[in-house]
């Protein structure tokens, strides 16, 4: 996995804004949001990659993200199945 696709793919997620929709796990996700989009930047910002901490946080975030994202309505879906997808994408990266 490059850079130019990480990137990419986190220029799309920031200009798409956070969506609007009801959950009792909004705040939860939201977290979610911010740390892999953390990671992103960290990786984005650094030339040795995600360390072996970074990484398991965002696997730990991916396996969160499917346990809270699974009955939110189609349109928010597609923000967060961006974000698991970003989360992915690094993890493709490779150990530093």
């Amino acid at each position: 996995m490059d850079r130019h696709t990480i990137a990419s793919a986190w220029e799309q997620h920031c200009r798409e804004g956070w969506p609007r929709f009801s959950s009792p796990n909004q705040g939860q996700l939201m977290t979610l949001d911010t740390v892999i989009g953390g990671c992103v930047v960290f990786y984005l910002d650094s030339t040795d990659g995600l360390d072996p901490q970074r990484r398991s946080i965002v696997r730990d975030c991916l396996v969160d993200l499917d346990e809270l994202t699974a009955e939110l309505e189609a349109p928010c879906q597609d923000y967060f199945l961006r974000l698991r997808r970003m989360g992915e994408l690094l993890l493709l990266t490779g150990p530093p």
